[in-house]
């Protein structure tokens, strides 16, 4: 008999402000998502041999929050707003702290050529119920971790307030001085030691893109073991297209795609 292959679930940002329908930042379709995702876990988690969540996680006064912008009557953009270097020069808006870094952050950013500085709702507050795993994904993974003998591991991303995280491997741009927003390189290491490394979470336009992007440029041999639960993820409603480039390149180098239910079969017979 062959020697089991060993699987990691990578699962991204499955939070109550993303996945619930009164969260602050809800993306269509996640609620089905965290179901199926719950129900794979439930179904194939002898099969699993450890888990991985990373939590999305911000202070208030966050570059990508209207707290920390104002116009000129000091009045705070309205979430979606996007905020370029050019506004900020014209003083349409400016950050309440931190001018000269913002604006070569903003340069920064737009020289990358990756995503424009966006505002969203606050969303997944520090130690507010918004930041937490969403049901019954939280519930699941804890009886998981109780019938495998085997804790799942989290990950914490966000917390620099001077710094969009999309990628739970890096900050969009790192802040020097700043270990915590550069390249996460032990848990691509940890991911390196495992055969297979199932991927889902949200959202599929912006989180698990920019993560799944980011793997491929510092670790590409990877990408063959990946695997995307494509009914385990969504966008960001409109806002889909953007990633697409990022799965093609996925594609081409190897990546696999399939869904929960997929999985759960191959896992019984």
């Amino acid at each position: 008999m062959p020697e089991k292959e060993n699987v990691v679930l990578l699962i991204i940002d499955a939070q109550f402000d993303f996945c619930d329908p009164n969260g602050a930042l809800f993306v269509p379709g996640a609620v089905q998502d965290v179901e199926r995702l719950a129900s794979l876990v439930e179904r194939s988690g002898k099969r699993i041999d450890h888990i991985i969540v990373t939590l999305d996680t911000h202070h208030v006064l966050d570059i990508a929050h209207p707290g920390f912008w104002q116009d000129a009557d000091g009045k705070p953009p309205v979430p979606f707003t996007p905020i370029g270097l050019a506004d900020v020069e014209a003083g349409t808006w400016q950050p309440v702290f931190e001018f000269d870094y913002v604006k070569n952050y903003l340069r920064q950013l737009e020289a990358q050529g990756e995503f424009q500085h966006f505002i969203w709702p606050e969303h997944c507050l520090v130690g507010t119920r918004g930041a937490s795993l969403a049901e019954p994904l939280a519930t699941v993974l804890r009886q998981w971790s109780q019938r495998e003998q085997k804790n799942y591991a989290a990950v914490m991303k966000g917390l620099h307030p001077l710094a969009e995280h999309f990628g739970v491997f890096q900050a969009q741009i790192p802040v020097p001085g700043s270990p915590e927003t550069g390249l996460n390189r032990p848990l691509l290491d940890d991911l390196a030691q495992y055969d297979h490394i199932w991927l889902a979470g949200e959202a599929r336009s912006h989180c698990v893109a920019t993560s799944l992007r980011q793997l491929l440029h510092h670790a590409p041999e990877l990408a063959k073991k990946v695997t995307l639960l494509t009914d385990c993820t969504s966008d960001v409603a409109g806002l889909g297209h953007l990633a697409e480039p990022i799965y093609a390149e996925a594609r081409d180098l190897g990546l696999n795609f399939t869904t929960s239910s997929q999985l759960s079969a191959d896992s019984t017979q």
